[in-house]
């Protein structure tokens, strides 16, 4: 009889994240788990504790891929640093359409709102580089910048619209300098 294979948490979470790429947050089980693990589902909970915890676990993985698309030094097209991160959010959307739904399309409406100005404080440093606007301004441009860019990852993750990078990429770049030719005639007047 051949011996058991020990089953860890990174392959689980591996599973887990695979799980959700391919048939969403919902299709998140210990059943599928331990089916795309080749086990039962005995080691699953013999790690975690339930799947609320696994879930979450899980959740970080994604965050973690989220992240890795969104890092401007990702880019090799030699965009600038501010405009990667927008380009790596819509491509994150575009590749992985289920793991952008999960964390940035769900309901929220049981989490606490969070003021997220910390960790976004290297994006709006790299704000101020590029227009000189102070942290207020900085972060507002942010604000709005971002939605923008939201509504287009989120019209190209749930296939509404099929944009190529080039026309996203435009996109971008017309709505940074309308917003920036907004910003600072509101500074000048």
């Amino acid at each position: 009889m051949a011996p058991k294979t020990r089953v860890t948490r990174e392959q689980i979470v591996s599973a887990g994240l695979d799980i959700v790429r391919r048939g969403g947050p919902e299709a998140l089980n210990a059943r599928a788990v331990a089916t795309a693990l080749g086990c039962s589902t005995q080691p699953v909970f013999s790690i975690y504790a339930s799947m609320e915890a696994l879930a979450a676990d899980v959740l970080a993985a994604a965050r973690a891929v989220a992240g890795r698309y969104m890092d401007p030094a990702r880019d090799k097209a030699g965009l600038p640093p501010y405009k990667a991160v927008g380009m790596g959010y819509t491509d994150f959307a575009r590749e992985e359409p289920e793991l952008f739904r999960w964390l940035y399309m769900r309901d929220r409406d049981c989490e606490a709102p969070a003021d997220n100005r910390a960790e976004n404080a290297d994006v709006i440093r790299l704000i101020r580089e590029k227009t000189g606007l102070d942290e207020e301004a900085a972060w507002l441009f942010h604000l709005e910048m971002w939605l923008f860019v939201h509504g287009a990852a989120a019209t190209l993750a749930t296939g509404y619209v099929r944009w190529d990078r080039d026309l996203v990429s435009d996109m971008l770049t017309d709505v940074f300098q309308g917003l920036l030719a907004r910003f600072r005639e509101k500074e000048a007047s």
